[in-house]
């Protein structure tokens, strides 16, 4: 005799959906400034520098009032020794002199040869000038143009996602219970197929 019954458990279904945990960066703004310092060239030139001391030589020519003084007193000094040299001289030679020696005669003489012509020639100016100089000076300066880059960025702001957890129930737990046999006559021999039982077996 087969089963008249038939029975099904349909399971539940659970969906879960895990989201998880973040941090979101919100992206800032930056800017740019970029500038420029200009460079150059420099030269700077320095000329050789000559100088000329002319002080002496015009003294040579037309002193100063200090310097003829000096040199006026340079000169009457000497002439002063050599006056007291000769007269010292002469004087002795004329204390050794004798009546019939030849005093005056030899002093006029010695006068002559000892006192050259003077034809008072000289080259002016007699000193020539100081010259002395200092080196020239060129210097070259050369410097590139700068570029300078500022960056300017906003504060970067973090946002925190945290995790989560989903459950959907897709299906629901149900028991299915279905009946698989034929009909059910009452009383049974209103079935069309029915067959009395035999009673005398």
């Amino acid at each position: 005799m087969q089963p008249l019954i038939e029975i099904q458990t349909i399971p539940i279904e659970i969906q879960m959906k895990v989201a998880n945990a973040r941090l979101e960066y919100a992206r800032g703004t930056a800017n740019l400034e970029i500038s420029r310092d200009k460079g150059g060239l420099q030269i700077r030139s320095q000329p050789i520098q000559v100088k000329i001391d002319t002080f002496e030589a015009r003294n040579s020519i037309v002193p100063t009032t200090m310097r003829s003084i000096e040199q006026s007193a340079r000169t009457g000094r000497q002439a002063a020794y050599e006056a007291t040299a000769s007269i010292s001289r002469e004087g002795r030679m004329m204390m050794e002199a004798t009546v019939d020696g030849q005093v005056i005669p030899n002093l006029a003489r010695q006068a002559v040869l000892e006192r050259p012509a003077d034809l008072n020639l000289q080259f002016l100016p007699s000193t020539g000038p100081e010259i002395s100089w200092s080196g020239g000076e060129l210097s070259v300066r050369y410097e590139m143009d700068k570029l300078n880059f500022d960056w300017r960025m906003e504060q970067m702001q973090f946002t925190f996602v945290p995790g989560d957890i989903e459950f959907t129930m897709t299906q629901r737990p149900d028991v299915v219970i279905k009946y698989v046999g034929g009909p059910l006559y009452v009383p049974p021999s209103s079935d069309p197929n029915y067959e009395p039982v035999d009673v005398k077996a």
